[in-house]
């Protein structure tokens, strides 16, 4: 039997019509969606991890429901391109018409690697790191009005040796491995520097870690550590100065969490600040 009316004509489109409750939903779409991704390094080389993605927007009182197939049919025209912060803003611009929305946001979670060189031999490993993109729009969309924010949040993790421990014995001090997380909001997504951000939160550590050490790297990260103590007041507020001269930022937040080696619990700290915008 030949089929000659057009399907997508008959069917009937649902979410379309008009709703009577008059209720606007801030927020609705799809969340949970897992994915590869590929993402530009510093050097623009495209480097693969795998994204859980969360795309909403805001849906007006008369409206009954969006289209969440819209949503999947977006990531997958961006699949194969090396993703940035300014194509990942790209990707909410051409959402919100498509899905007939004024506001909306994208969220992707990954773990994003660099290569590091051990301090004293030399030798390479991958450190992964767990970063956070979220675009949003902040501003009525349409022409000139549109108005984006992109928001980057790293957790860094570091080593942390305590003042108070090193102070009070006659040799040694307790250290732990402690997580450093960065929230920061650009304005601009050009100005995001994502392993510059990432050098520069761990250079406030005690000592950075390594995916792998030889035992003359371990000499030298053990007693860099211990010349370097840390309280967890003083990452965030060492993070938090240097993050606050950023260029591009417009506000900050900067969390650190020490898992305590000789305690039951963790030690943790919050700072937020505007940037110097």
């Amino acid at each position: 039997m030949n089929v000659t009316i057009d399907s997508a004509i008959a069917m009937p489109d649902v979410q379309s019509r008009a709703d009577a409750r008059h209720v606007p939903i801030q927020r609705v779409g799809v969340r949970r969606v897992r994915q590869p991704m590929l993402v530009a390094d510093a050097q623009g080389k495209a480097n693969p991890t795998v994204a859980e993605f969360e795309l909403t927007v805001a849906l007006p009182a008369e409206s009954k429901g969006t289209h969440m197939s819209r949503f999947l049919a977006l990531l997958e025209t961006y699949r194969d391109h090396a993703m940035t912060p300014v194509l990942f803003c790209e990707m909410l611009e051409k959402m919100l018409p498509l899905l007939n929305a004024e506001r909306g946001d994208i969220t992707a979670k990954f773990p994003y690697f660099i290569n590091k060189t051990a301090p004293v031999s030399g030798v390479q490993s991958l450190m992964d790191y767990e970063l956070t993109w979220v675009v949003r729009s902040t501003d009525k969309a349409g022409g000139n009005n549109t108005s984006l924010e992109f928001e980057l949040t790293v957790l860094v993790p570091v080593t942390s040796l305590c003042p108070c421990s090193k102070e009070i014995s006659d040799y040694g001090a307790h250290n732990q491995r402690s997580h450093i997380i960065v929230t920061a909001v650009y304005s601009d997504p050009q100005q995001v520097d994502i392993e510059g951000l990432i050098r520069l939160i761990e250079q406030q550590a005690s000592s950075e870690l390594w995916g792998l050490l030889k035992r003359t790297d371990e000499k030298y990260v053990t007693e860099y550590a211990y010349d370097n103590p840390k309280f967890v007041e003083d990452l965030v507020r060492d993070v938090a100065v240097n993050v606050k001269a950023v260029e591009g930022l417009a506000r900050y937040t900067v969390s650190a969490e020490n898992f305590e080696s000789i305690h039951n619990h963790s030690a943790y700290a919050v700072v937020h600040g505007e940037g110097l915008l």
